[in-house]
């Protein structure tokens, strides 16, 4: 089972570059795969959220409230929601209903972005940073205040209602994906948590954690009240080179940029894959997001069975 001194999630398989676009989405294979994972006693089930791809890949609020319904231990989390083309009134009634949904599971990532376009969304570039710290706000006013009331740039509005508030309180634990210094910053001011992107590599997510914990310390924050994660892309195998190509593969569909594969990515057999997570967890990280990019159910059992407990 998947038990250790860390807790450790799992990426549920979202993206399908081999399914031809005019076929239907495998869901039994997404069904089977997060009721195995609950019982393999991973902590977590993650999705994260691209918009507009060439590729199939599904959208995250409404495959977690698909995952809400099959289980009822594991956490959800989102990493990351781009909260910059959503609108926060819409996307506060979605997510408190998922928490409801989920019995009060939920973990909200949310990120900037920056790789699409806005002008798509009716946004524009202007003030991005601001926009996504005010829908940030107006989130958090409508989750906890009876009639909430916001004035801001982008949102304003008084004395609305919202029920229900979420399940927990004062609202979803909310994680920022951020790499630079300011955005690591707004994440210590307005977040619970962070997580190291999954295309950055460990010796960056060494640096970022060195940066958020001197802002903690600067915002007279408690450390043990803001969780620490890593997303990690892996790939087990004996045979490093063919784990490499079909890494450098999907990260061609996924990211355009097969490359980053081999500079972020964790892989090799099972002791490299089990040091080099260690190496991760000794640098700060104090949550995991283990993410295979193939062969999704043979890596569930093997991270659950011969890699998690040895973390």
């Amino acid at each position: 089972m998947a038990t250790s001194s860390i807790p450790c999630g799992i990426s549920v398989p979202q993206v399908f570059p081999d399914t031809p676009l005019d076929a239907p989405i495998d869901m039994a294979f997404i069904r089977n795969f997060v009721q195995r994972a609950e019982a393999l006693e991973y902590e977590s089930l993650w999705v994260q959220e691209t918009i507009v791809s060439d590729y199939p890949i599904l959208e995250p609020v409404s495959l977690l409230n698909y995952i809400a319904a099959l289980t009822s231990k594991a956490r959800l989390g989102t990493s990351i929601l781009l909260t910059v083309l959503r609108n926060p009134v819409q996307l506060a009634k979605s997510l408190s209903s998922l928490d409801h949904m989920s019995a009060g599971r939920l973990t909200v990532g949310v990120g900037i972005g920056g790789h699409v376009p806005e002008s798509i969304f009716g946004y524009t570039s202007e003030l991005r940073a601001r926009r996504f710290v005010e829908g940030i706000k107006a989130m958090k006013a409508l989750w906890t205040e009876p009639k909430a009331t916001v004035s801001g740039t982008f949102w304003n509005f008084e004395n609305i209602a919202m029920e229900p508030k979420p399940i927990q309180k004062p609202h979803p634990p909310i994680w920022f994906g951020a790499r630079q210094e300011k955005p690591l910053k707004r994440a210590v001011r307005h977040g619970d948590g962070w997580m190291g992107a999954g295309s950055s590599s460990t010796q960056d997510f060494v640096k970022q954690i060195h940066m958020l914990r001197q802002f903690l310390d600067e915002a007279g924050r408690d450390p043990a009240t803001f969780t620490i994660s890593k997303r990690v892309y892996i790939a087990i195998d004996n045979d490093r080179d063919r784990a490499e190509r079909r890494l450098r593969a999907w990260f061609g569909v996924r990211y355009k940029n097969a490359d980053m594969a081999s500079q972020v990515s964790v892989w090799g057999s099972l002791d490299e894959c089990r040091n080099k997570l260690g190496e991760i967890v000794q640098a700060g990280a104090q949550h995991l997001l283990l993410n295979p990019a193939f062969d999704d159910m043979e890596h569930l059992e093997l991270l659950a069975k011969e890699v998690i407990p040895h973390l």
